[in-house]
Formats: C-alpha cells, sequence, structure tokens
C-alpha cells in the first residue's frame, strides 16, 4: 500500500524547498523545523553593536586563525533542521559549509545575538535551543543594549551547558573559547544608553 503523504501546514516548507527560496527573498527568513519566521529590522543601535563587535572581533583575529561573519552568515543547525541568522558568527580553524548552499556554516565556535526587545524571547529561548545541538559551539553570548551586560552560556565536558552573567557595566566580554577578552568600552562606544 502506498504511503499517504500528510498535506503541508500553512506557510511550512522542507529545508531544500527554504533554501531554493531564501537567496530571491523579498525579505529574509529563518527556517525551524518545517516553520518560517520572518527576520525583524534591526534599530540603529542594535546595529551599531553589532558593528562594534565586528571591528573589535576583526582586530584581535588579525593574530590568530579565527574568521568572524554578521549577520548575513547562516547557520545550519542539526542537518537540515533549523536555518538561523545570528548576529555575529565566529570559527576557527577549517569552516564546513553545507555543499549545496556555501553561505550557510555548519560549525561555529562562539554566536552573539544583541538582544532587542522583539528578538529576546527568542534569542533566549528557542534560538538557543536549536544552537545547542551545535557540536562545535563552545560559547553563546548575549550583549544586553541597556544595562550594559553580557550573558555567557558555555559548553562544559559533559555537554551541559554553564551560565554567567556579568555585572552590570562590565568592564570587559571574555571568550573563553577564543581567550579573548574584548573591552566593554569598545563593544558599547557611540551606543544609545537605552534597549531599542
Amino acid at each position: 500500500m502506498p504511503a499517504v503523504s500528510q498535506p503541508k501546514a500553512p506557510g511550512s516548507l522542507t529545508a531544500r524547498e527554504y533554501l531554493e527560496s531564501e537567496p530571491s527573498a523579498e525579505l529574509r527568513s529563518e527556517y525551524i523545523y518545517g516553520r518560517i519566521v520572518a527576520m525583524a529590522g534591526a534599530s540603529r543601535n542594535h546595529n551599531r553593536l553589532v558593528a562594534n563587535l565586528m571591528t573589535s572581533l576583526g582586530l584581535a583575529f588579525r593574530a590568530k586563525a579565527c574568521n568572524h561573519y554578521g549577520n548575513d552568515m547562516r547557520v545550519g543547525v542539526s542537518g537540515d533542521k533549523a536555518f538561523l541568522y545570528p548576529d555575529v558568527v565566529i570559527t576557527c580553524g577549517e569552516e564546513q559549509l553545507l555543499p549545496t548552499t556555501p553561505e550557510t556554516l555548519l560549525n561555529p565556535i562562539v554566536i552573539i545575538e544583541v538582544l532587542s526587545p522583539s528578538t529576546e524571547a527568542r534569542d533566549r529561548g528557542e534560538k538557543f535551543l536549536c544552537y545547542q545541538s551545535i557540536p562545535s559551539l563552545r560559547e553563546y553570548v548575549l550583549v544586553s543594549q541597556w544595562p550594559h551586560r553580557f550573558e555567557t552560556y558555555r559548553k562544559q565536558d559533559g555537554g551541559t551547558w554553564e551560565y554567567r552573567s556579568s555585572a552590570e557595566d562590565p568592564a570587559e566580554l571574555y571568550f573563553a573559547a577564543l581567550d579573548l577578552a574584548i573591552p566593554a568600552t569598545e563593544i558599547y562606544a557611540r551606543a544609545a544608553d537605552e534597549s531599542v
């Protein structure tokens, strides 16, 4: 007896359909277990923090065999279960890319999300749950716009995640996976003192 195919839920796509349609889509979206999630536009302040992180990391990586990408680099999760766009993603060593779509990175070491009111719940919840299944990932960092604070989840040897939160107005953001510290003044340079 032939298998009966189930109708797709409204708005759902297969991973292949998503990857084929994403390059020509008017608006960028993320794919999570068959569900498409439109990307929210980022505020000026959010973009400034991402730019500051990118600049500081670029300077630091002149002496390291690491690369960093902004939010145009898609990250593949659990084979083809999810495709997400982190604010900043870091790799060290040889990069693994999805053969059919080389804009999709498979082995990040660090992922950074800058928190915004419209994205914070997803960054802390659904997206972090997805990111945890990436074998190469060692640190997941949340950067708060206001108050100035860093929250870091570090993967331990047993696979559990250790949570650390800085005090308000920390001196630096330390990446244990990279043995790298970035002064907080660089990250928050010219950023507004409010979460927008």
